[in-house]
């Protein structure tokens, strides 16, 4: 039986994700290329860093963070001080936003883990005034995302039963053409899906595996369920498989796929 995914302990959850996701989040903003003053919404916030990257590149207005996590959104309070900044608990089902309050609505690492993303992308789609912009991204899990890419297989190869915890089997949206007509069939215009690519370098083996202990979504959840000897034995395979440096390190890419659309005016 599948098991539900844990988000809940920021200081966990940066050395696992947030780390790299602050990297395309740079990116992801630039792409978007909105003007200076702009009013921004970031459903999904977990920890900050889409939002935090928003305040520090964009030039906002104003930017509302919404996590359902109320331990999420403590610890993005705790790190995002800026005046400019809100962080609220809410539902990305039922955004606690009115409609056209916003001019660009957006979401990191969320889509791919709702029941309904296509209720949150319409509630997205609402908050926005016309013209204004949704966009998303998600890893890419089946593939591109190879710190996790290498964990699954790793964890298939010794339990097949592993496979339906994996992320690249579970995300139908981890890949471009589903993403693109989830934006197509919620009628925003101007759909554009693209990658982007960023590097992953880990110190060393610690460095890779100790954010796996933390509990924190699906494959840390899934490392953390096993007896200590399955867990030993993921652990030697991965360091056995993974491409190690020299000087120890390990370096990997990460892949998100980034989808965006425009709202009619």
């Amino acid at each position: 039986m599948a098991r539900e995914d844990t988000w809940a302990a920021g200081e966990r959850y940066e050395p696992y994700v947030g780390r790299w996701s602050r990297l395309v989040a740079r990116e992801f903003v630039a792409g978007l290329a909105l003007p200076a003053g702009s009013d921004w919404l970031d459903v999904g916030c977990g920890t900050g860093a889409l939002t935090r990257t928003i305040a520090e590149y964009a030039a906002p207005r104003s930017v509302r963070g919404i996590d359902r996590s109320p331990e999420f959104i403590a610890y993005a309070r705790a790190h995002g001080v800026d005046a400019r900044v809100r962080f609220d608990v809410g539902d990305a089902e039922a955004l606690p936003v009115e409609d056209s309050t916003v001019d660009a609505a957006v979401s990191a690492l969320v889509l791919n883990f709702l029941a309904r993303p296509d209720v949150a992308l319409r509630e997205m789609q609402r908050a926005v005034r016309a013209g204004g912009i949704v966009a998303i991204y998600v890893w890419d899990y089946a593939d591109g995302m190879q710190l996790m890419r290498r964990f699954w297989d790793a964890a298939g190869a010794l339990d097949p039963g592993a496979r339906q915890q994996d992320e690249g089997v579970r995300f139908p949206l981890c890949r471009p053409e589903p993403l693109r007509r989830l934006f197509t069939d919620a009628a925003l215009d101007d759909v554009d899906v693209a990658s982007i690519d960023v590097p992953t370098v880990f110190r060393d083996f610690d460095d890779y595996w100790s954010p796996f202990l933390g509990g924190q979504g699906p494959a840390p959840g899934y490392a953390m369920s096993l007896d200590d000897a399955r867990r030993d034995a993921l652990r030697e395979r991965l360091r056995s498989n993974l491409p190690t440096e020299p000087d120890g390190s390990i370096r990997l890419t990460a892949r998100a796929w980034c989808a965006r659309g425009r709202v009619r005016r």
